[in-house]
């Protein structure tokens, strides 16, 4: 009975706040690494220097378009 409220009160969202309504059921139904993942700052770790060159570096290749298709990734590990 309960679910059936549920999609009730989903089928009466305006759409253009959907997006926003989404958030909270996908929060519910992850696990809770997933959450704290979703919760963690993203500077709650320092880059180190190194780390930092090779983020620019790999930043550079994509733009440039310098990337391998998946499919060729699965293909040398026999996947």
């Amino acid at each position: 009975m309960a679910r059936e409220v549920l999609h009730q009160l989903v089928d009466r969202i305006p759409e253009a706040k959907i997006s926003a309504a989404q958030r909270f059921p996908e929060n519910l139904a992850a696990g809770a690494a997933l959450r704290a993942a979703l919760a963690a700052s993203p500077d709650d770790e320092l880059v180190a220097d190194g780390d930092a060159d090779a983020i620019a570096r790999a930043r550079a290749d994509l733009d440039a378009g310098k990337v391998v298709p998946h499919e060729e990734i699965l293909r040398e590990f026999g996947i």
